[in-house]
C-alpha cells in the first residue's frame, strides 16, 4: 500500500541511489525525490528510475529552473519538486508531462500555483505557519488540491497536521542522511510508514 509520502534523499550518491530507494519502496514509500544539490543528482534519478520506475514515482527536488526539469526528464523523472513558487518552472514541468510539487507558504502562492498547473502543493517550510497556518489555508483551497506538509512534519506530529488537513508529506532527514546505509535506511522508512498508519485511522 502506497502512503502520501514523499522521500526527500538529499545527499544520496548514484552508487547508494538505487538500493536506499530500494528500501523506501519496500516500506510503502513509492515517491522519491533527489534533491539536485545533491552530488551528481541527475546520475542518481537516472539509475533510481531505471531501477525502479514500474513500481515508483522517481524524480528531482529543489528544481529552480526550466533547463533543470528538462534535464530531469531526459533523466528519467517524472517528478518535479521544488522550494519555491515558480511559474515557469511549473508550466515547464507540465508541458513535459511530469508532476509539479511546488513550495508555497501563503494563499497567493498556492492559487498562483494552481493557475500555472501545479499538481499538488508542498507547503515548505511548513513550520513556519504550523498545523493551525495549513488549517486556514485549506478552508479555501479546492477540496481536491492535494497539501503536503515538509519541513517540521514527521512521526511525532503526523497527526496533528492530518487533522488540519494536510494530505501527506515529505520526509528528509527523519528518513535519510548522506552514510545511512539501505538497512537504516528501511528501518527509518517502517518506522515513518507505521507512525503514518496509526495517525492516519
Amino acid at each position: 500500500m502506497t502512503r502520501p509520502i514523499i522521500a526527500i534523499l538529499r545527499g544520496v550518491t548514484p552508487n547508494d541511489a538505487v538500493a536506499v530507494a530500494a528500501a523506501c519502496i519496500d516500506a510503502g514509500i513509492t515517491r522519491i525525490e533527489v534533491p539536485l544539490n545533491s552530488p551528481n543528482p541527475f546520475d542518481s534519478i537516472r539509475r533510481m528510475a531505471d531501477a525502479h520506475r514500474d513500481i515508483a514515482q522517481i524524480g528531482a527536488g529543489t528544481v529552480l529552473t526550466p533547463d533543470d526539469v528538462g534535464r530531469v526528464r531526459d533523466a528519467g523523472g517524472t517528478l518535479i519538486v521544488s522550494p519555491n513558487c515558480d511559474s515557469a518552472v511549473i508550466m515547464a514541468t507540465k508541458a513535459s508531462g511530469m508532476s509539479s510539487w511546488p513550495g508555497v507558504m501563503t494563499p497567493t502562492e498556492c492559487f498562483a500555483a494552481l493557475q500555472a498547473g501545479a499538481d499538488g502543493l508542498k507547503i515548505f517550510p511548513a513550520s513556519l505557519i504550523g498545523p493551525a497556518g495549513v488549517k486556514a489555508m485549506r478552508a479555501v483551497l479546492p477540496a481536491d488540491c492535494p497539501v503536503y506538509a515538509v519541513g517540521g512534519a514527521g512521526p511525532d506530529n503526523f497527526a496533528d497536521w492530518l487533522h488540519a488537513g494536510a494530505d501527506g508529506f515529505g520526509i528528509g532527514t527523519a528518513l535519510y542522511t548522506p552514510g545511512l546505509r539501505p538497512a537504516e535506511v528501511a528501518a527509518r522508512a517502517t518506522a515513518i510508514v507505521k507512525a503514518y498508519d496509526e495517525a492516519s485511522l
